[in-house]
């Protein structure tokens, strides 16, 4: 093995570029295991392939920046690291059109800015990372940019290695930059679009070439935004001052142009000037970098951006409720930055890398892709503001008060879940704007009950479900109760329509039916037509005992969208396609028990020995009038309703009665499970009390 790299190294340095270009090659391919790499570097292999990679063109230069890329890769051959390798590769990232040279060395370039400080590198003044690459970009400046550009390459693997790149540019700079130049960086690769470019590669088909490239950046990401909130927010920093400063003086804008404000630093400091400057915008206090503990300067970034961007909407916003009263006005500044927490427990901002690298190696397949990525948080400041806008709307339509704060950060909350973590990867953010700023109310609060629900199912479970079952009870004998009082009210029924062959009309005939108040008999009559009055249940010439009824049968749909109806009104129809028969037996059958026996005299048959036989028939006029005639029959013979009407109604009057109970019932209230809460002292009382039972006090 030795001899045959001993004759590789040695054709490296061979006068013919066919022979250099075969034994670089062949290099490429080995060179990546520590063993033949040990060997290479020991038979001076090391010189010969520094010469090529500065020295090479075409093929022969491709497969020398590899093998570099490779034998950097096993941690080996830092001694060829100079700053004339990192100005060449450099150089030739921003001159050089051929992919596959930029492929290797866009590689070599993430082994440098990578590779942990040893001391015993042969860069100036022991530079590693970002600032080993600091002098070459000086020479060519326009690298970074040439390196976004790069994301957008039809060649997915070079658009791979231009993001690593990208990514351990990023990492490095976070990592070891003062406080002062990191953010310059990241907001200078910001202004190059690379921002746009990731998350057009978050949205494309190529997922599997760039998956974990990708996810770095989505880590970096969290970790940017992570980083600042926990940077506190300090006026002794002047681009914190600056920053407050300048959201100040956007609410003064108009005033400062007339020359009638005084400076910036006057007004910053001045408390003469308005004694509620800071409420006035919103905060809670008259020192509103308190207000920023939860949020760090990530919530100034996102404040300072909604009034930059805004500043029209802000001053508007600022006239409209300054003619508000203090507990009707809405706290802008005190809103974005509850929206700015929102957003960073939403896509879990404290989740560590860890977590997401084992999340990959949950998600291999092609079809969970989908639920790894996240490109929304790309766009954060967009999602804030229009977070932010959904909150001052809520705070308009329900017309909150500043002890309602709470609540409508609730409701945003549940907003944001729903529109932004319901969104597939491939869902553009202006169509989750346009949802979240048309999103209407009542589904929000339908979700916030179902939301509520499910939290007390997870905490109670089984008391849950019990209440349920006591409450469709509860709601059923109401119902039932209802549908009765129905049938004791009467009603009109239209009969078959009679044909006069001798005038050719048609004569339609009624029939009024009622039931007994005891409940015991159904009292009908037919009639030529409706009568202004009820009649009375004397005037009802027919009756039914219902000890008689067998069974209730009908064709009422059990759907909401009844097809036999000709009208969906409850104006009396011509025609009634709807009927509901009552069947039973000629004679009443005794309960059981109460049969009586006489010498001589036959018994009342049983239902076995009578035959059954249609009683009554009824066509009812409307939808309502069959479901409540219908079911009132069924549940009078204590059997279960089937009409959709009353399910409907049915799940109301439960479904209500169990919200109302839940928003009557503390959450805390858990606490006190298993522990009884301590009995409140009588010192100091005596027996001069009473309960006010109907007040509620």
């Amino acid at each position: 093995m030795e001899n045959s790299i001993s004759e590789l190294v040695e054709r490296l340095g061979s006068d013919e570029d066919a022979v250099r270009k075969m034994a670089v090659f062949k290099l490429q391919s080995n060179i990546g295991d520590p063993s033949f790499a040990d060997i290479f570097i020991s038979e001076g292999g090391l010189t010969r392939l520094r010469y090529l990679t500065l020295n090479a063109s075409g093929n022969t230069l491709a497969y020398s920046l590899t093998s570099f890329a490779r034998l950097l890769e096993v941690d080996k051959g830092w001694d060829l690291v100079d700053q004339e390798v990192v100005e060449r590769v450099v150089e030739l990232i921003v001159t050089h059109p051929l992919v596959n040279i930029l492929r290797g060395a866009m590689s070599i370039l993430v082994s440098i800015v990578s590779h942990s400080y040893t001391g015993n590198h042969l860069l100036q003044d022991g530079a590693f990372g970002f600032r080993a690459l600091k002098p070459a970009v000086a020479i060519y400046p326009q690298f970074l940019e040439m390196l976004v550009n790069r994301l957008s390459s039809a060649d997915h693997a070079l658009c791979a290695n231009a993001l690593q790149l990208i990514n351990s540019l990023m990492r490095d700079s976070i990592t070891n930059e003062s406080d002062m130049e990191w953010p310059k960086f990241i907001q200078k690769l910001q202004d190059l679009g690379v921002i746009r470019a990731v998350y057009s590669l978050m949205q494309g088909t190529a997922l599997q070439d760039h998956v974990h490239p990708l996810i770095e950046f989505q880590s970096l990401t969290k970790v940017l935004l992570r980083k600042w909130r926990d940077i506190p927010l300090h006026l002794e920093k002047p681009e914190h001052r600056r920053a407050l400063k300048g959201i100040y003086l956007a609410s003064l804008r108009e005033r400062s142009q007339d020359g009638g404000a005084g400076t910036s630093d006057e007004l910053l400091n001045s408390k003469k000037q308005n004694s509620e400057k800071w409420r006035r915008l919103g905060f809670e206090t008259e020192s509103p970098a308190m207000q920023f503990e939860d949020t760090g300067f990530l919530g100034m970034m996102d404040l300072a951006d909604y009034v930059r961007n805004h500043q029209d909407e802000f001053q508007k916003m600022l006239l409209e409720q300054s003619t508000k009263t203090g507990h009707h006005r809405c706290p802008i500044a005190r809103a974005s930055l509850s929206v700015t927490l929102i957003l960073y427990e939403h896509f879990e901002v404290d989740k560590s890398e860890i977590d997401d690298s084992k999340g990959y190696l949950l998600l291999e397949s092609r079809s969970n892709l989908d639920r790894l990525f996240e490109p929304l948080i790309l766009h954060w400041t967009r999602l804030h503001i229009a977070g932010l806008h959904a909150f001052f709307r809520l705070w308009k339509a329900t017309g909150a008060e500043l002890e309602d704060y709470e609540k409508i950060v609730e409701l945003v909350r549940i907003l944001i879940e729903s529109v932004v973590g319901g969104a597939l990867r491939t869902k553009d953010v202006q169509e989750v704007e346009e949802e979240m700023a048309n999103f209407e109310y009542s589904r929000l609060r339908g979700l916030q009950m179902e939301l509520l629900e499910l939290t007390y199912e997870d905490v109670w479970g089984q008391h849950l479900r019990q209440m349920r079952e006591e409450l469709y009870h509860e709601a059923l004998q109401f119902v039932k109760e209802q549908r009765i009082r129905c049938l004791l009210q009467g009603a009109w029924f239209p009969t078959e329509t009679t044909h006069n062959l001798d005038s050719g009309s048609e004569k339609q005939s009624w029939r009024y039916a009622q039931l007994s108040h005891n409940r015991r008999f159904l009292h009908f009559g037919s009639f030529d037509a409706i009568e202004k009055g009820c009649p009375e249940l004397d005037a009802l010439p027919e009756k039914i005992d219902l000890s008689m009824v067998s069974s209730v049968v009908s064709n009422v749909s059990a759907s909401s969208n009844d097809p036999f109806y000709s009208t969906t009104n409850d104006i009396t129809p011509a025609v009634s396609y709807t009927k509901i028969t009552i069947h039973g037996y000629v004679h009443p059958v005794p309960a059981a028990g109460n049969t009586q026996k006489s010498n001589g005299h036959n018994r009342t048959p049983s239902k076995s020995a009578q035959e059954e036989m249609v009683l009554l028939s009824l066509h009812p006029p409307s939808p309502s009038v069959a479901s409540e005639w219908l079911d009132g029959l069924l549940m009078l013979l204590n059997q279960q309703p089937i009409t959709a009407k009353t399910t409907r109604l049915l799940d109301l009057i439960s479904n209500y009665g169990l919200k109302i109970r839940l928003l009557n019932v503390r959450f805390d209230d858990i606490a006190f499970a298993g522990e009884n809460p301590p009995v409140p002292s009588r010192v100091g009382l005596d027996d001069d009390y009473y309960y006010d039972v109907f007040g509620g006090s």
